[in-house]
């Protein structure tokens, strides 16, 4: 092999893009991906000779200039990428119960509180003041406005603000309340300890502008390794990190399960900060670092159906719908067994030749991983395969039965549309996306101790770094985001993130 000068962890979009940056800068990369599937949560599965996304259902922030926008222009595949604008009136509606109204979150910020204004025209000063806040909010991070010279000051008067807390603080009027904190799946949003600046953050991205990616989101992943290839890296799957080896206070190789080992300059991880450690036997990094790192509490796993829909048998809806029991908004996770769920996320795409009618269908709720105790120790992600045993299978179905009638309830049609269902548990998400529990977004944020969940890109060892969603923010644009700061620590300098802004 040409010699290396840096080695990344894991081809998430975090990893990928920090290849992408730093191979733009001149350093020669190698991504080791463990997976035959490269892009984390972009990673797509076809049935039925169709395209389901794994995670990634839409994308905030890719309108000229925005921040995600900028990111991608600058590596270069922004004007490759199959992109559909959502619809602008209402890129996701919310709904409440048996309430039958569909409340619309819009595209735009003067949009978007003129189309609430519509259903809460007596809320006019709480509207305004919670649209104020998310601008304001999100202005106080330099790194997601592009910004260079940012302090960590700027930002941290705002940690500790509780999302629900705040929410609430602006209105008396319950139905608003849970539209404005509707969508927070999006985030795994639980009262009392989401912190508003996580809200703010993902919320104002989608305002600013919603996509869908046509075909699926692993083509951003695919252009990403292009890019890679392209000036002189590598992008290898199927090669599983199982120990990070330190010699003289150094990273100086990682070896693979099949072998082999890699030596560089500089590594990088791009998997969760606790399975890193968990490869790396050194004194260098203190027993308080490694137990922090362990003990922090990942946000929750989901259950999912995607569904083949029978042609031309239910509407695609340019805009996703988020559903909840009245009064459960901020607790959907902490439901019993009796009630579950309490809350889903409904998302379509297109058929071939017809923006009318949709080819597929997705339903994601909330699922804790100790609920899949019984069958933990299995493990896939190759069909068909052995499977996990008629009892897990039996548990797949009997849940999906409860889901699909509590959405049938809002959407009737949807009974006699479906061609065939696949099913997905935190087990599923586990396995493909490499997480240890099936977790959605990583580290839970928490406004209580704020601190303790933000993880630097750096650490004792000097050249081994962190980036991915669990450093600060989850999500496409907050990982590609994450993954600018790991490369300004590398470099030294902030002058990436000024090329980025000015691109």
């Amino acid at each position: 092999m040409q010699p290396i000068d840096i080695i990344i962890i894991g081809s998430g979009i975090g990893g990928l893009v920090c290849a992408n940056l730093l191979a733009k800068e001149g350093y020669t990369v190698c991504v080791l991906e463990k997976n035959r599937q490269t892009g984390g949560c972009l990673q797509i599965f076809s049935r039925d000779k169709r395209i389901f996304d794994s995670s990634v259902h839409y994308i905030g922030g890719l309108g000229k200039g925005q921040n995600l926008y900028q990111i991608f222009h600058w590596l270069g595949i922004m004007d490759q990428l199959k992109l559909e604008k959502m619809e602008e009136s209402a890129f996701d509606k919310i709904l409440i119960g048996n309430d039958p109204v569909e409340y619309p979150l819009a595209q735009g910020y003067e949009r978007f509180k003129e189309n609430l204004l519509l259903h809460f025209p007596d809320e006019s000063a709480a509207i305004r003041n919670y649209s104020e806040a998310l601008q304001s909010v999100c202005g106080k991070f330099p790194l997601y406005n592009l910004r260079s010279g940012g302090q960590y000051s700027e930002k941290q008067e705002v940690l500790e603000i509780d999302a629900k807390e705040f929410i609430d603080s602006l209105t008396a009027n319950p139905k608003l309340r849970s539209v404005l904190a509707g969508n927070n799946i999006l985030y795994a949003g639980e009262g009392g300890k989401t912190p508003f600046y996580i809200h703010a953050l993902v919320t104002n991205s989608y305002i600013e502008s919603s996509w869908k990616c046509i075909n699926g989101g692993s083509q951003i992943a695919r252009l990403l390794a292009k890019n890679i290839r392209a000036l002189g890296g590598m992008v290898l799957t199927g090669k599983k990190v199982t120990h990070i080896q330190e010699e003289g206070g150094r990273i100086a190789s990682v070896r693979t399960a099949d072998g082999g080992d890699y030596k560089a300059q500089i590594f990088i991880s791009a998997i969760h900060p606790d399975q890193a450690l968990q490869m790396l036997p050194t004194s260098q990094l203190r027993p308080a670092f490694r137990r922090r790192m362990h003990q922090l509490e990942n946000s929750v796993s989901c259950f999912s159906i995607n569904i083949s829909l029978k042609k031309n048998s239910f509407p695609y809806l340019r805009h996703n719908c988020y559903w909840h029991r009245e009064g459960r908004t901020w607790d959907m996770q902490q439901y019993t067994k009796p009630e579950w769920p309490l809350g889903y996320a409904l998302f379509t795409s297109p058929g071939i030749g017809t923006d009318q009618y949709a080819e597929t269908l997705s339903i994601l709720t909330y699922m804790r991983t100790e609920e899949l105790s019984p069958w933990a120790s299995t493990f896939h992600t190759d069909p068909p395969s052995a499977g996990r045993g008629e009892s897990y299978e039996q548990f797949k179905a009997g849940r999906a039965e409860i889901l699909l009638k509590l959405v049938q309830e809002r959407f009737p049609q949807l009974e006699n549309a479906i061609q065939s269902c696949y099913i997905a548990t935190p087990l599923s998400y586990r396995d493909y996306l490499g997480t240890s529990d099936g977790s959605l977004y990583g580290i839970a944020k928490d406004s209580k101790d704020p601190v303790k969940t933000l993880i630097s890109p750096k650490t004792k060892l000097p050249n081994f770094y962190f980036t991915g969603q669990n450093l600060n923010l989850h999500g496409i644009l907050g990982a590609s985001i994450t993954a600018l700061a790991t490369c300004n620590e590398i470099l030294g300098n902030e002058s990436l993130t000024d090329k980025i802004a000015n691109a």
